[in-house]
């Protein structure tokens, strides 16, 4: 296992960080729970600019070509244009609250909500043209959608993730419901986080850190089961797979010991995953007693990024190895 040391730290006062995102001019683009959505120069830390979002809670973060969106609890989605430091568009998407976005390299954005009525929806648009939904889809899933996911080399596909412990991957252009599922996996728990693994491979978390692959044509279902127990933490912040496809990152933490490691999950055969110690990495005293929130990587600078419920961002470079 690796370790790496702290290089720069950065405290926003007393907030919890909730997400963080690396942007297409190489910088971070980071979200709290005071509203604010900061953009970060990545070698520093230093603060280039801020908004007031307006989110009564802040719940989706996503880079878009040269723009950042956010989404929040009071249906809003607001675009903002990173050189021009404004908000380029700003509109009601629903009366429900999202609780989940992603954004397509072909410029789509998708929003899942809150159950409202009965409903929990997932709604598609190109914001090039309008920012008037083009695809609705209300029957998917019966509970809160969680995850929202998309891939570069899958243009049109779309994962969906919910509280009734659904993962669905979906063709977006399809506009019947029936028709666009293409698969359907029960995880058995709350979804907390699911996406593609790789091209031929999703992922699902759930809220108690049951884990599990779904292969997207011909495989077996890997189950994990409990990663608590697997990697000897308290809880999994998130599952960041490698451009490559070849594994994913996954945070693992123990603020009880003030711990958090990066442990590489990696394909070991053509069907097979497996977690690799050794090519995993540590954070020694981390966000202290607070829980990590979000995690990202710019390797090209060897940087890790970690944001917390401490109000701090820190920036990791490598340091030893043990």
């Amino acid at each position: 296992m690796y370790t790496l040391t702290e290089a720069a730290s950065r405290y926003f006062g007393r907030v919890y960080m909730l997400d963080l995102r690396r942007t297409s001019q190489g910088g971070l683009a980071a979200t709290a729970s005071d509203g604010l959505l900061r953009i970060l120069d990545a070698q520093h830390l230093e603060q280039s600019t801020e908004w007031q979002t307006g989110h009564r809670k802040v719940t989706g973060l996503e880079c878009l070509g040269q723009a950042v969106c956010t989404a929040g609890e009071d249906g809003m989605v607001c675009v903002w244009d990173v050189r021009a430091r404004e908000a380029a568009v700003r509109f009601q998407v629903s009366k429900a609250p999202i609780t989940a976005m992603c954004c397509s390299q072909t410029q789509i954005i998708a929003i899942g909500t809150e159950l409202y009525k009965q409903e929990a929806s997932i709604l598609l648009w190109d914001i090039r043209s309008t920012p008037q939904p083009s695809t609705k889809y209300t029957q998917l899933h019966s509970d809160d959608i969680t995850a929202l996911s998309t891939h570069a080399n899958l243009p049109s596909a779309l994962v969906s993730a919910s509280a009734d412990g659904l993962v669905g991957l979906h063709d977006m252009r399809i506009v019947d419901e029936d028709e666009a599922t293409l698969l359907t996996h029960n995880l058995g728990a709350s979804v907390h986080r699911a996406g593609f693994l790789s091209s031929e491979m999703l992922f699902a978390l759930s809220s108690d850190e049951l884990f599990a692959l779904y292969p997207i044509g011909h495989g077996k279902t890997l189950e994990f089961g409990d990663l608590r127990k697997v990697l000897s933490c308290r809880y999994v912040a998130d599952v960041l797979p490698k451009t490559d496809g070849s594994g994913a990152m996954l945070g693992a933490g123990n603020q009880g010991n003030h711990a958090f490691n990066l442990i590489r999950l990696s394909r070991t055969s053509v069907t097979d995953w497996s977690f690799d110690p050794a090519a995993s990495v540590r954070l020694p005293g981390a966000h202290g007693a607070e829980v990590v929130r979000a995690y990202c990587f710019f390797d090209e600078h060897q940087l890790v990024f970690t944001a917390g419920e401490d109000g701090n961002i820190r920036a990791w470079r490598p340091g030893g190895e043990h």
